[in-house]
């Protein structure tokens, strides 16, 4: 078993664990009880009542938070002719073709998120092994394999994020910084909360979310009434 030190356990007695909190209650104790000398992490954990063996059951999806997150991205675009133009007035923070791929490949990941145009994917499908594992593998889905770079990058650099429920059904997804004011931290939340609820497939029967809980890098969680957001 885990054991956590004296400034952890101080924060867990602060939570009251027969009880689940508004999300306003929860930022508001997460911010009380926060002890870490750098900026931490909010990170939202929900767990779904759903079967991620099932491709009809995977809930995945992206959202430009209200607030962002915090820090801004260095973001990759591997693109041709026109499109490096269009990524560079973007803000896009290196941009390159087939040699790009090759840096990648060569071991290079200094960058926290990649966008593709269609065309450059034929290279790009190379990196799989590389970049999957890190979930930085441009795709469709999330937005990231695009002709519209211009879009790709602005959105990503304005706090673009990524949720997906893992094997065993939970979805983490940080959401903001303790230092963010109190609504900031709710309205970001909020929207990710609601984004995952109207993500609810079809197929999923009984609770969809079994439990929902809010945490800082360091902190014990503190947790969420799910009934709140249930849909």
């Amino acid at each position: 078993m885990k054991k956590h030190g004296k400034k952890y356990r101080a924060a867990a007695e602060k939570i009251d664990s027969a009880r689940k909190y508004s999300l306003d209650e929860a930022v508001r104790t997460l911010k009380e009880i926060s002890f870490a000398k750098f900026d931490e992490t909010v990170e939202l954990t929900i767990w779904l009542g759903v079967d991620p063996r099932k491709a009809d059951q995977l809930v995945r999806g992206t959202l430009v938070l209200p607030h962002g997150l915090g820090k801004t991205k260095s973001v990759v675009v591997i693109a041709q002719g026109d499109k490096l133009r269009e990524a560079e007035e973007a803000g896009a923070d290196f941009v390159g073709g087939e040699d790009l791929v090759n840096k990648i490949k060569g071991g290079w990941l200094d960058f926290d998120a990649v966008i593709a145009t269609p065309d450059m994917m034929r290279f790009v499908g190379g990196l799989g092994k590389v970049l999957g594992p890190r979930g930085l593998m441009p795709n469709p889905k999330t937005g990231t394999v695009t002709p519209d770079v211009k879009t790709a990058v602005r959105e990503t650099k304005a706090g673009k994020v990524e949720y997906r429920v893992d094997k065993t059904g939970v979805i983490h997804t940080g959401v903001g910084k303790v230092s963010f004011d109190e609504n900031k931290l709710v309205e970001n939340t909020r929207a990710l909360i609601d984004a995952v609820a109207k993500a609810k497939p079809s197929t999923a029967k009984g609770k969809y979310m079994k439990k929902v809980n809010l945490a800082s890098t360091m902190s014990p969680g503190v947790p969420l009434d799910e009934t709140v957001f249930a849909r």
